[in-house]
């Protein structure tokens, strides 16, 4: 039988009544395992409730695990049980359930862990990872000791206790199997998405070409943005890069001298052609041009639940719409509801909020704007500012400023598109957001500062010369 591995569920219980409407939509973001904590449920509650979850699992290929208490998995047929160290004796549980179902062990130590191997155990739980508010008994063993523990056993390991999705990938490089959460996607107000955003972090131990992006965006004849740019910065930062085109530009470094945009339909057959065979880790957006492009693109995105980082191109650096006034209200009510992540430079969030931004302390209150529209995290790109490169996020309540020096060059044709794919890109590799944006930041002032003059106005960034910093 597989064994746990990617994200591991554990639920939990709001008395909110939507226990099963979280557990599902986890699923859909990528839940590999749900194990159910039902202590506190009366015991006539308990099978009804394991059977339904058991009937997601199965929808969704996961493993369902059963806490404490093998009467009810073999009951109600769960793929097995976990028990903690003043549980049942695990071979008590294996005369109970036979050889046909897991048995996952709670450990805190490499002797605990050996001894549950030696015991029979098909997989460890080990924890307490961090310091964690979902049980008041939780040792703190700390990320170390699961570098030992793995080192000693050869059973697949789940961590928990305390793991954020920004601690999470730090667990995973140190030899977990599975990550074991509960608040951080339960109590999350989007349980999907959370999940995809552990989900994906496993992708850090895939061979290259790590991870898959698609690129949703306009073609520049001229090379330097749009889709090519696109291309560029996804095949060099060592993911597979995908693309639907949504417009023919005819430009070079001097400006856009025409567009010729793709009809929504066939934008949407392009998306569903690529997403239905191929799939994507991460989807980003550029050029969109049209309302009816906008909300095939918004379609589609919530189609597929897929992580999309929406670059708001508006206007080309020689002053070329390339999003139409009606196309900016639907980007607003349809598309920003679905963005994973927003990157407006200052004019595009000036455009989308309505609100002067000039300085830091706007680009902040710009940014708590934008999420309120609908955006699960913003990144207000500093660049019109004078001084330092100063880029803010926010990512939940937390703000997170990202500074560069200044390059003074006129190269700075695709800036934005770079920008905003290698973050898809380092979503797709298996960087948590915050690693994600500070090594996009790192990558696109590396392509600023290494850019070669082409054309007769403002030339390419260097994305060839910036991969080579990230050739890991």
């Amino acid at each position: 039988m597989t064994k746990p591995q990617g994200l591991y569920l554990i639920t939990d219980d709001h008395g909110d009544g939507r226990l099963t409407t979280r557990v599902a939509a986890a699923l859909r973001g990528g839940a590999r395992s749900v194990q159910l904590r039902c202590k506190q449920l009366p015991a006539s509650q308990r099978p009804p409730l394991a059977r339904q979850l058991l009937a997601l699992c199965r929808q969704h290929q996961a493993l369902f695990i059963v806490n404490d208490d093998p009467a009810l998995a073999r009951a109600v047929g769960a793929d097995g049980v976990h028990l903690g160290q003043g549980d049942m004796p695990l071979a008590e549980a294996r005369r109970l359930l036979g050889d046909d179902r897991l048995i996952g062990v709670s450990t805190r130590s490499v002797e605990q862990a050996r001894q549950a191997q030696a015991q029979g155990a098909d997989y460890i739980g080990l924890g307490s990872m961090y310091a964690t508010g979902s049980k008041s008994d939780a040792v703190v063993v700390g990320v170390e000791a699961l570098r030992q523990v793995r080192r000693a056993v050869q059973l697949p390991i789940v961590a928990i206790g305390g793991i954020s999705r920004d601690q999470a990938a730090e667990v995973i490089d140190a030899g977990a199997d599975a990550v074991a959460v509960i608040s951080a996607v339960m109590a999350d107000a989007d349980p999907a998405t959370a999940a995809r955003e552990f989900a994906l972090l496993f992708n850090r131990r895939l061979s290259f070409p790590r991870g898959r992006v698609l690129t949703v965006a306009g073609s520049d004849s001229g090379g330097g943005a749009g889709i090519q740019a696109d291309l560029k910065t996804i095949t060099l930062l060592g993911a597979y890069g995908m693309s639907a085109v949504t417009a023919l530009t005819a430009q070079n470094t001097l400006g856009v001298r025409g567009i010729h945009p793709a009809p929504a339909e066939f934008v949407a057959e392009q998306i569903e052609a690529v997403l239905a065979d191929l799939g994507a880790d991460t989807l980003k957006t550029g050029m969109l041009f049209s309302a009816e492009i906008v909300s095939a693109v918004a379609r589609a995105i919530d189609r597929f639940q897929l992580p999309a980082v929406v670059d708001p191109v508006m206007i080309a650096k020689g002053g070329a719409s390339l999003l139409r006034p009606d196309a900016v209200a639907a980007l607003c009510g349809e598309l920003l509801p679905l963005t994973y992540l927003l990157t407006p430079n200052l004019p595009e969030a000036e455009a989308l909020t309505g609100l002067p931004v000039g300085n830091e302390a706007e680009m902040e209150q710009a940014a708590r704007r934008l999420r309120a529209l609908g955006a699960r995290n913003v990144l207000i790109k500093g660049g019109h500012l004078a001084g330092e490169a100063v880029d803010l996020l926010l990512a939940g309540d937390r703000l997170h400023r990202f500074v560069a020096p200044r390059v003074d060059t006129r190269c700075t044709h695709g800036t934005g598109c770079t920008y905003s794919a290698a973050i898809a890109t380092f979503l797709a590799r298996g960087e948590p957001l915050v690693e994600a944006v500070r090594l996009g930041k790192e990558f696109i002032t590396e392509a600023l500062r290494t850019a070669i003059p082409l054309g007769s106005g403002h030339g390419p960034v260097n994305h060839w010369q910036a991969a080579k910093a990230f050739k890991s």
